[in-house]
Order: C-alpha cells, then sequence, then structure tokens
C-alpha cells in the first residue's frame, strides 16, 4: 500500500511542527526561569516555623502579582491568613491589622502575630483582598506553625572543644528568634571573654540570634561546663522560658603544678634511705619523669620514673625532677633534705644522752643544797638586838662572872 501526500498536507504538518516546537520552547523558558516571567502569582514564605507558646511570632512573607493587577495595590488592601481553603475576608480565622502586616503596596506580606495563643499547630495560607478587583488567595504555598510549650535548645558551633592551652577559641552560639520585635537574649557561663550579640536572617527570611565568644584557652579551662542559655520573653506575663545547651572543654596542656613528696619526711638521719615522688597536673598524662641533683649550676641526672628511692648523704641534699608529655615539660621547684647529722655512733649517743643530762642535774642540785646550808650557819645575830645580846652566854671563867658572883664582906 502506497501513501502518498500533496504539497498542501506537507505545509499543514510543517505548520503543526512549527507551533508544537514553540509552545516546547515557551515551556522550557517558563521553567527555567521558575515563573518569574511566565507566573505573576507567586508568593515566598518559610515552609515551617516553631512558635512558642505565648509569645509573639514573626512570619516573614512576600508576594507578586500579574503587571495588571500592579495599579491596583494600594491603601485598601488588607490581609487574611487561615488553615482551611477556600479564604474570603469574611471566613479567615486571623485577621491582622496594618501595624501588624508590612506594607503591601510594596508585596511585603509579612506578618507579627503576639500573642502565639491565637496560633494552631496546622498550615496557614495567606490571602490578599484589596477594595477593587485585586482579590486573591495564594494557595500553591502556605506555612506550618508548630506551637510549642519549650523553646528549642541553641546551637554551639563547633559542637565540641579540643584544642591546644594558647589556641585562640571562638565559639558561637545561636538559637530561632521567631519573634523578631523580642528576641531571646543569649548569656555565657562562665563568661571566659568579650561576646558579641547579632539578629541575623535565614535564607528562607526567619531569623537567628548569635552571641560569638572570643577567649584564649587555658589548662584553667579543662573538664569545665561551658553553657549558652537563651532566655525568652513571655507575653503572657508568665515567668520566662531558658532552653541551654553545653560543652565539656578538652584542654590539653604540658605538665603544671610539678611536686615532690619526701617519705620518711624531713629531718632524715644520715645514710638512712627515703623515698621521692614526683606530681604534677598534665593532659594527655605525663609519659616521663626524670630526676637531678642540683650541684651549684650543674644538674646531674641521677634516675628516672615517677618515684626515687636514694640514700642520703651530706653531698646528696638538693633535688627536683621534669615531667613530660606530648605538649611539653614541667620542672618542679629544688627540694632541700634537712639531714640529721651523726658524728661516730649515732644510737650510742642517743642512749646515753638523756643517762648524762640525769647525772648532771643530779650533781646540780647537791652542790646547791651544800651551799644552802653553809650560807644559814655563817648568819650573824644583829647588833642593835639588845635581849639577845645580854643573855648570850660567857665563859665562867670570865672577870663579869667572878664579879657577879662575889658576896660582900
Amino acid at each position: 500500500m502506497t501513501i502518498t501526500t500533496s504539497s498542501n498536507d506537507s505545509l499543514k504538518l510543517h505548520s503543526v511542527a512549527t507551533k508544537m516546537a514553540g509552545t516546547l520552547t515557551f515551556l522550557l523558558v517558563c521553567s527555567l526561569l521558575q515563573g518569574a516571567l511566565c507566573e505573576k502569582w507567586a508568593i515566598n514564605m518559610p515552609q515551617n516555623i516553631n512558635v512558642l507558646r505565648g509569645a509573639c511570632v514573626t512570619i516573614p512573607c512576600s508576594f507578586d502579582v500579574n503587571s495588571d493587577h500592579e495599579k491596583n495595590l494600594d491603601h485598601t488592601c488588607k490581609a487574611y491568613w487561615s488553615d482551611s481553603l477556600p479564604i474570603s475576608g469574611e471566613n479567615a480565622k486571623l485577621k491582622p491589622t496594618k501595624d501588624m502586616t508590612g506594607d503591601l503596596t510594596k508585596k511585603d506580606c509579612t506578618t507579627t502575630f503576639n500573642d502565639a495563643s491565637l496560633l494552631q499547630s496546622t498550615k496557614y495560607y495567606f490571602r490578599l483582598e484589596c477594595d477593587n478587583a485585586l482579590k486573591i488567595t495564594f494557595s500553591q504555598a502556605g506555612v506550618d506553625i508548630s506551637v510549642k510549650d519549650d523553646p528549642p535548645s541553641p546551637t554551639l558551633t563547633p559542637s565540641t572543644l579540643e584544642v591546644e592551652e594558647g589556641t585562640s577559641v571562638s565559639l558561637t552560639c545561636s538559637a530561632p528568634a521567631p519573634c523578631w520585635s523580642h528576641p531571646p537574649a543569649l548569656t555565657w557561663t562562665p563568661n571566659l571573654g568579650q561576646s558579641q550579640e547579632t539578629l541575623q536572617e535565614n535564607q528562607d527570611k526567619t531569623k537567628v540570634k548569635t552571641s560569638v565568644m572570643n577567649f584564649t584557652a587555658s589548662h584553667l579551662h579543662h573538664g569545665n561546663k561551658i553553657s549558652c542559655t537563651a532566655v525568652y520573653k513571655n507575653n503572657r506575663g508568665s515567668t520566662d522560658v531558658t532552653a541551654e545547651t553545653s560543652l565539656a572543654a578538652d584542654i590539653s596542656y604540658s605538665p603544671k603544678d610539678v611536686q615532690i613528696s619526701v617519705s620518711p619526711s624531713c629531718p632524715v638521719p644520715e645514710n638512712s634511705n627515703v623515698s621521692l615522688t614526683c606530681s604534677s597536673n598534665a593532659n594527655p598524662a605525663v609519659e616521663n619523669y626524670t630526676w637531678y641533683r642540683a650541684d651549684g649550676d650543674q644538674e646531674t641526672f641521677i634516675g628516672t620514673g615517677m618515684s626515687l628511692n636514694i640514700k642520703v648523704s651530706r653531698d646528696r641534699r638538693r633535688f627536683f625532677c621534669k615531667a613530660e608529655n606530648q605538649i611539653g615539660v614541667g620542672h618542679s621547684n629544688l627540694t632541700h633534705l634537712v639531714v640529721q647529722y651523726c658524728e661516730t655512733h649515732c644510737g650510742f649517743y642517743s642512749g646515753v644522752l638523756p643517762w648524762v643530762l640525769a647525772g648532771v642535774f643530779f650533781s646540780i642540785s647537791v652542790i646547791c643544797a651544800a651551799f644552802l646550808c653553809k650560807v644559814q650557819k655563817n648568819v650573824k645575830p644583829q647588833e642593835e638586838d639588845r635581849t639577845y645580846m645580854s643573855l648570850n652566854r660567857r665563859n665562867v671563867s670570865s672577870s663579869e662572872y667572878d664579879v657577879i658572883n662575889t658576896a660582900p664582906k
């Protein structure tokens, strides 16, 4: 079977093919331009917003209209929000006033609700109505509202802190700011340095509060909990609500507070054995301990290990140790051993000395007693004691005695 076509039929087919190609080209251009030229009825808003119950919320929103309706954007235009379709000015659930919305004549439909209790956890659509031919519901896109009793936790960047001592650290804390007029207040605990706060805009036009704290890492920060707290204002008069995020600082540092302990404690007898122990605070842990004897300005290596056992002598009295880890080395102060010297036989002298002291004390006591007795015997009566003098006994052969005993003749 043979099919023949006339020249007229060929022209018709060519015309149809040309129209189809033009249509495809138009659709392709529209697809590439994503509606910028082909579809002016467009609206932009975030896909979802988390709202704190009792707080305010701002829904960022912008729209566009066909060019033939540009002239209808005037002061009579009003904004409406509803969670069901279709929407009209009469059945709209939310009817914000002009002071709650952006400038509709400039296609700004951003709306702020001062009390999120008016909202429910559902999707809301926007409708624009003007006192003219411009009345449209932007049903192609809506915003999912999630009403929460508790605020979201702040985000810490970086989420972990593992640095070496002396490193400059910059920590960033960020928290969503659903209410633009009352963004959350951010505080650091502990406050390790200067911080700077800003209110930043996300790609979907929502906002976030950020605080950046800068400080220099120190071994004193190691193991500490660093927290960022976000405080959200509640418009219903109840207590403000807070959310917190924290991290533990892991700071690497060379050995600190290197110290030597002596057992038994000083003073120690000469030629006795003592144990010296070196300790320190380090992260990571100490890998090597070394011991030295200080001889003037010289350092003499004498051993390794955390503990060192030595015999004390007169020329081995000042020591120090070094502690070393992957970060660096720490030194202890000089430790001076107080040595108890013994000339010959310490044991003999220590046993006899109490008896010697007792003998000396006894001898001194006897001498003192004899001296007191002698002093008492040499005491003479005083000359003015007349009674004692007149009664003093005399020798019977004295002339006074003869005179007293001779009778008169």
